[in-house]
C-alpha cells in the first residue's frame, strides 16, 4: 500500500480562512435544512398500533407498552442478530457502538430498545461481548414485518397517549447513518429535542436550550436494562 494520500493545495492562513468561511456558510445551510426536516417530521401523521406483540426481556415477557418503561416515547432499533448467528452484522455492530448514554434520552421522556429474533440468551451473550448497556429484547412474532423490517435492520419510533400506542416514524438503510447522538435520536421523535428554539406543534413540552442538560449520573435515573416489562 502506498503511503501517499490525496494532497490538496497548500495556501496562506488568509486564503485558508476565506475558504473555510465559504464552507461554513454551506454547513450552516445544511444544519438549517436538518432543522426544517426535523420540524416536518414532528408533524407527520401517526399510525395506531392495533395488534399485541410479545417480547422476551430479562424480566420476563412484555408487550410493546412495557418497552416504553413508563416513558412517553420509544425508539426501537431492529438489530439483525439471528438465532445461532455465526456472523453478526458488522453494520448493526457500528450502530450499537455509537448509541449514547441513555440517561440523556430518558430525561426527555424517551426510551430506546434494541430488538432481535435471536433467543434472549444469545442476545445477552453477544451484548456482553460488545460491552453494550442498552436494553435489548427478543421478538419472535410479526413485530418486525408489521413495521417494515421483515429482515435486515431499521428504526421505528412510537409514542404513547394513555393506553394507545402510535407509530410516528420509520427509517432504514442510510437513514440510520446519521444516528449516534442523543440529539440525532431525539430529532426522530414527535417531541424532538424539547427546546424552545425548535419549530414544534403546539403543546410540545419545551425548555430553553441546554437548560435540562446534566452529566449522565446527575439525572437520577435507574439502570435502563432493569426497567423493561413495567
Amino acid at each position: 500500500m502506498s503511503d501517499q494520500i490525496p494532497h490538496q493545495h497548500v495556501v496562506s492562513r488568509k486564503e485558508w480562512t476565506a475558504a473555510r468561511e465559504v464552507l461554513l456558510a454551506k454547513e450552516k445551510e445544511l444544519t438549517q435544512a436538518h432543522d426544517r426536516l426535523a420540524a416536518e417530521r414532528r408533524r407527520q401523521p401517526w399510525e395506531k398500533v392495533e395488534k399485541d406483540y410479545v417480547f422476551f426481556t430479562p424480566s420476563g415477557k412484555s408487550g410493546l407498552a412495557g418497552l416504553f418503561a413508563g416513558r412517553r416515547q420509544l425508539i426501537v432499533y431492529h438489530h439483525m442478530l439471528k438465532p445461532a448467528d455465526p456472523n453478526p452484522c458488522s453494520g448493526c455492530g457500528m450502530v450499537g457502538d455509537q448509541i449514547p448514554h441513555l440517561a440523556h434520552l430518558h430525561a426527555r421522556d424517551t426510551s430506546l430498545v434494541f430488538v432481535s429474533r435471536a433467543p434472549l440468551h444469545e442476545i445477552e451473550a453477544f451484548q456482553a461481548r460488545m460491552g453494550w448497556q442498552m436494553p435489548w429484547v427478543e421478538t419472535t412474532d410479526d413485530f418486525g414485518a408489521d413495521f417494515d423490517v421483515p429482515k435486515y435492520f431499521g428504526v421505528n419510533v412510537f409514542i404513547r397517549d394513555g393506553s394507545d400506542i402510535f407509530r410516528t416514524y420509520f427509517t432504514k438503510g442510510r437513514g440510520v447513518e446519521t444516528l449516534g447522538t442523543a440529539w440525532t435520536l431525539l430529532d426522530l421523535t414527535p417531541l424532538g429535542r424539547q427546546e424552545t428554539w425548535e419549530d414544534a406543534p403546539a403543546g410540545t413540552p419545551q425548555k430553553p436550550a441546554h437548560e435540562g442538560l446534566r452529566l449522565h449520573d446527575e439525572y437520577g435515573t435507574s439502570d435502563p436494562s432493569a426497567e423493561l416489562g413495567q
